[in-house]
């Protein structure tokens, strides 16, 4: 007959659980003494789950192996010999902490041993401890093999995972949940609190290890889906007495207090405050039925859908997109050429010479050299009339000489330097 493997899961000393493979045909009861294979040798747990609870366990548990079987398997069941000498191993434990911790202060480390555990077969002993840093205890492990003439292995764990190892009373009278039951260690962080209405003292809501309580995240859930049937607290709500500014709500009695713009404050029962609403908007949404999650799952894959096919279509068009632009490129430097052509046919033109005979200069005016222009080209006008009166028809040479220093014009950087006139 075929022995079928068992999936079972031991416990050792220090809470610490792992999972083996049972080869026998039936499982080992709850809490039997076992010999398990281990680091190079051999270990002594016991029995903690078998069966179903084993398999779901293993799957969810941070120290489980999910659905590949475990690589390791139970040995044997051990004697009541190997489970005495297993019980004498306590005080060995301890005075091999004590001893560690002797080392760690003549090495100068800045380290806090929290355990230290032998190894069944004592091929390996395992130091746990806690630091806040990053300690360099390679010094330290040469110490202690020559010391315990063993394997050594140092592990550095955190203050929840010591409060587990080393167990308690919580401030509820039972075990703590890390120690007894609780099979991860999740992270908490102050936001639970908040969501709970508790103090945000930290003395009130943290446990022995100095964190916030693991067991704070247990009704988290319960909560959030509970507060989200009623209003947010410092809402203004339009009810029958007019704008009422919500203060508290009870999720746990179904009720919310209202305070009116006068001072005056009530109670009113969640269901009621529903009916005054009536048809005043949404400020109090509802909690969405299966059905209607169900209408906004496949709305939401309608709309995947049709942006893939958006995105389909843009791809379709992308050589249309490139030939556009190439056109629209192509016809840009069509106009600038256009535009050069008429710029060169305007200098030309500026270039003619004028009536006199003389070529005509081309005026450039910047910021301020349109006024000062003006203002040349009027003095200019009253100087020319002046001579004709005194002095009687202006000479060709003149003229000529008058219009060409009268026309300059400060260039562009905006030279504060009048013209001149040749007319004085």
């Amino acid at each position: 007959m075929t022995s079928v493997a068992h999936l079972i899961e031991v416990a050792f000393r220090g809470n610490r659980k792992e999972f083996f493979q049972w080869t026998g045909e039936t499982a080992p009861p709850l809490k039997a003494a076992v010999i398990v294979e281990a680091d190079r040798g051999e270990d002594f747990g016991r029995v903690h789950s078998t069966g179903e609870l084993a398999e779901v366990r293993c799957k969810g548990c941070a120290h489980g192996c999910g659905s590949t079987p475990p690589p390791r398997a139970a040995l044997r069941l051990a004697t009541a010999e190997e489970s005495r000498a297993e019980q004498g191993m306590t005080d060995e434990n301890e005075s091999t902490r004590r001893k560690a911790m002797e080392r760690v202060k003549a090495n100068g480390l800045v380290m806090k041993l929290t355990d230290a555990e032998w190894q069944w077969d004592r091929r390996k002993l395992t130091v746990y401890f806690t630091a806040e840093r990053r300690v360099d205890f390679r010094g330290l492990v040469r110490d202690l093999a020559a010391l315990f003439r063993t394997r050594i292995e140092l592990k550095q764990i955190g203050v929840r995972d010591e409060a587990k190892r080393l167990s308690g009373i919580g401030r509820c009278g039972r075990e703590y949940c890390s120690a007894s039951w609780l099979p991860d260690l999740r992270p908490v962080n102050l936001g639970v609190a908040k969501d709970q209405k508790l103090s945000l003292n930290p003395q009130q809501i943290s446990g022995a290890c100095g964190r916030l309580m693991c067991c704070l995240r247990y009704e988290h859930e319960f909560y959030v889906q509970s507060r989200r049937r009623f209003p947010k607290e410092g809402k203004i709500l339009q009810t029958r007495l007019g704008e009422e500014k919500v203060l508290a709500c009870d999720i746990f009695n179904e009720r919310v207090t209202l305070r009116t713009a006068e001072g005056d404050t009530r109670v009113v029962a969640l269901a009621d405050l529903r009916e005054e609403m009536g048809g005043f908007g949404d400020a109090i949404a509802p909690e969405p039925e299966a059905a209607e999650r169900g209408e906004l799952a496949s709305e939401l894959e309608k709309l995947a859908t049709e942006m893939t096919s958006d995105v389909l279509v843009i791809r379709e068009h992308e050589s249309s997109i490139v030939l556009d632009a190439a056109a629209t490129l192509v016809a840009s430097d069509a106009t600038a050429a256009i535009v050069a052509e008429d710029g060169a046919q305007d200098a030309d033109a500026e270039q003619a010479p004028g009536d006199d005979g003389q070529p005509r200069r081309k005026r450039r005016r910047g910021r301020r050299g349109g006024r000062r222009l003006r203002a040349a080209e009027q003095r200019r006008g009253g100087d020319a009339a002046e001579g004709d009166a005194t002095e009687g028809d202006a000479t060709e040479g003149d003229a000529g000489a008058g219009d060409g220093s009268d026309d300059e014009s400060p260039d562009d950087d905006g030279d504060d330097q009048a013209p001149t006139s040749n007319n004085s």
